[in-house]
């Protein structure tokens, strides 16, 4: 095993694709992050690094068919980093063993799932609640991967208090990139993110930190990146949405016009992701219900009345679900209009519904 003193990471962090720019990076999402929605970003511009959806760790845990071909067929070989989830020192070690043999970037520790199914076993944002945990973990996983140690984490389970506590636990081990949501677990998507506590990780930590939480626009990247002094930006929900904003950042940072997206290109995105998310197999009600995941954030920038998640929403079939698509996006010359590189204001990507979102 390399012999590493405490403080320095083992392997280093990869340099973003374009020479001189900061790195951006897809977020892991569970049933999102997979092969075919990273190819189908990577067909409109890559991030400089991806994270597979999180890789169960228990004592029967294998590591999936499907989260592996998202390391070995990675799009346009844009580094990858492997995801864990859990908290058993011993798996921990054994699965960390076994990404050894894998060609990823990086083993990154989840601290951050708020699903309330994951946290109540203590594994994801659960850990927040016990730092001591957290240091065991990374050390073991520290001592056991080839690979940049990352971790993924919220600044809290409830509120902040070990927030500091972490970063120092942190700072002290082998963790060589940390990404930071800038909310508590317990905060969910809908509270307001606080992006000071990104900047103290800045201050506190001697590793590169990236920034996540609602970023929105290729300019918000810009401006938040500015503000907190992050090395880069990580973005999850906000690429389903747009996945064009990797390709805007880059523009933005080149000094270029920023691409935007036509709703002809948005119709195209749509196809693309339908087309790559059928399995052999699958159930046509299966695959519409998993599209719809996808077009609730989508349909945010689609009209401004929220009519097309009403529409969408509704839909059961394959053919509903494409003659909406097209009767928002092409129909009576839509697709030669802006799709909105912004959220509108009142409609939010909710449970099967449209709400009115609070003004703030």
């Amino acid at each position: 095993m390399i012999s590493v003193t405490k403080s320095s990471s083992k392997g280093k962090l990869p340099e973003p694709a374009v020479q001189g720019n900061w790195p951006t990076a897809l977020a892991p999402m569970q049933d999102v992050t997979g092969l075919p929605f990273m190819k189908v970003i990577a067909r409109r511009g890559s991030p400089d690094f991806f994270f597979t959806e999180f890789i169960r760790v228990h004592a029967h845990s294998r590591v999936s068919p499907e989260i592996l071909s998202s390391i070995t067929d990675k799009p346009d070989g844009r580094p990858v980093f492997a995801q864990l989830i859990g908290e058993n020192l011993d798996d921990l070690r054994r699965v960390a063993r076994e990404m050894n043999s894998h060609p990823i970037s990086g083993l990154d520790l989840n601290l951050g799932c708020p699903a309330p199914r994951v946290y109540r076993k203590n594994v994801g944002g659960g850990l927040l609640r016990e730092p001591e945990k957290i240091r065991e973990i990374v050390e073991v996983l520290g001592e056991e991967t080839d690979f940049l140690l990352s971790v993924k984490m919220r600044i809290g389970f409830e509120d902040d208090r070990f927030f500091e506590r972490i970063l120092d636990i942190l700072a002290d081990s082998l963790v060589g990139l940390v990404s930071i949501h800038a909310r508590t677990v317990k905060g969910g998507y809908g509270s307001a993110p606080s992006y000071d506590h990104v900047e103290q990780a800045v201050q506190r930590l001697p590793c590169p930190v990236l920034l996540n939480g609602s970023v929105e626009t290729g300019e918000h990247a810009l401006a938040l990146r500015a503000k907190t002094g992050a090395h880069g930006i990580m973005i999850g929900r906000g690429a389903i949405r747009n996945p064009w904003i990797f390709r805007q950042i880059r523009d933005l940072q080149s000094g270029r016009k920023i691409f935007q997206p036509k709703l002809a290109d948005l119709f195209d995105y749509f196809e693309d992701l339908y087309a790559n998310l059928e399995k052999p197999g699958m159930r046509e009600e299966s695959l519409v219900g998993r599209m719809k995941k996808f077009l609730n954030f989508v349909g945010l920038s689609v009209d401004s009345e929220g009519a097309f998640l009403f529409h969408m929403r509704r839909t059961r079939t394959r053919a509903d679900l494409f003659r909406v698509c097209r009767r928002f996006m092409l129909d009576e010359g839509r697709g030669g209009e802006n799709y909105s590189l912004e959220p509108f204001d009142h409609t939010v990507a909710g449970n099967g519904r449209t709400a009115m979102r609070k003004a703030s």
